[in-house]
């Protein structure tokens, strides 16, 4: 009676070689079988010339490090569960007691989050720089900076920084830098080569994002074109036990290919409702770097005004007459967009900030009167993005 169970497990048959499609196939695996003790103890996970075991890759996973690799115009690739799981990965891979780390004042929240819980507990300081003042950066690089974060545009307050001076300040002084490339998505400019010779050490792309575009897939990214600095990130990632599952890999691999069109419908339809609530008397300011008078328009115009690219996201400051409560009253009376966290994917949302709890009072960079609202633009129709947005501002009245 057992021998019909145990062929089941370990059938003969072997499907033919040769099949071919225009999606690769989805491997699921921790562990990986090997023909002999010889190719067991032969083979090295830290290379892609063979399998050792799921969490150091999969061909589904293979192929999509090298395909977002590519996008990012970089070398190497490492996958993580998250977008700021890939952040934490490159703190715990290039930091140790002892050593500092430099975060601009407009990052991702959780970044700053982690330096200052985590990263703190393990004796790693930090400050919080300018990014709107490369001398601000330039002064508080010391003996101790090991890595130096930044971000483009700022978070929710989408100031764009001169990515070209930050990162030629960096690599002047001999510190890492690493780039919170998530708005850019790859497609907007290269992390790694900015046009004048400067770039980046490190990509770090949360692909939960733009890539997935379905708002349901968590992962993360980090692309560098240097071989050491990927060993260093690929040894910690081994060693803290990151892994992806294949069928979120495979859902990345089937958006891909429309990436670069979903992120121009994003753009084409956020700036025109951008431009429209500008035009309105309840809105005190736009906040996107594709238009003149939003904060570092002129280093989008440098960096990215070949691509022409600004992704779906931005931000207006609504009149301070406007008290947080009515602020909040005209997000709830939204119907199309959605109140939710994240961006990137095909529904519209909306977030109200408190933005003087997330800046440093030290530096003063945050001196705007009125309540901010964030937009992520999703594909619906612009039509009836604007008027869902029209209906929601009659409560203000």
């Amino acid at each position: 009676m057992s021998k019909p169970v145990t062929d089941l497990i370990h059938h003969a048959y072997v499907p033919p070689a040769g099949f071919a499609a225009p999606q690769p196939g989805v491997f699921k695996a921790s562990t990986v079988i090997f023909p002999n003790v010889a190719a067991l103890r032969a083979r090295n996970w830290k290379n892609k010339d063979g399998y050792t075991y799921g969490l150091h890759g999969t061909p589904t996973t293979f192929t999509l490090e090298e395909r977002i690799a590519t996008l990012e115009g970089g070398k190497h690739c490492s996958l993580a569960p998250s977008g700021l799981a890939a952040i934490a990965n490159v703190a715990m891979a290039l930091l140790k007691t002892g050593d500092e780390v430099l975060i601009p004042d407009n990052a991702y929240g959780p970044n700053k989050a982690l330096a200052d819980v985590e990263l703190r507990a393990w004796g790693i300081t930090h400050q919080i720089y300018d990014p709107m003042n490369p001398a601000d950066l330039q002064a508080r690089i010391g003996p101790n900076t090991k890595l130096v974060w930044l971000e483009a545009p700022g978070s929710v307050t989408m100031e764009f920084p001169d990515l070209p001076e930050l990162a030629r300040i960096c690599r002047a002084a001999g510190v890492t830098s690493a780039l919170d490339n998530t708005w850019g998505a790859g497609l907007a400019f290269c992390a790694f080569d900015f046009g004048d010779g400067s770039g980046v050490d490190l990509s770090v792309h949360a692909l939960t994002k733009y890539p997935s575009g379905g708002g349901d897939v968590l992962m993360g990214s980090i692309v560098t074109r240097d071989d050491a600095l990927h060993l260093k990130i690929k040894l910690t990632h081994m060693r803290v036990g990151f892994g992806i599952g294949a069928n979120d890999a495979e859902a990345l691999l089937r958006s891909l290919p429309s990436l670069a069109l979903r992120y121009r419908a994003h753009d084409v339809a956020a700036r025109e409702l951008a431009q429209w609530l500008q035009s309105r008397p309840e809105v005190a300011q736009l906040l996107h770097p594709a238009f003149d008078g939003s904060p570092g328009h002129r280093h989008w115009r440098a960096l990215c005004g070949q691509q022409d690219a600004a992704a779906g996201l931005f931000s207006v400051i609504f009149q301070e007459r406007y008290t947080p409560a009515q602020v909040d009253a005209f997000c709830d009376a939204l119907t199309l967009f959605k109140l939710g966290y994240s961006w990137g994917g095909p529904v519209s949302l909306v977030v109200p900030y408190e933005v003087p709890a997330m800046r440093s009072a030290r530096l003063g960079s945050w001196t705007q009167k009125g309540t901010l609202v964030r937009f992520s633009v999703g594909l619906e129709a612009v039509e009836d993005l604007r008027a869902d947005l029209e209906r929601a501002l009659a409560v203000l009245q």
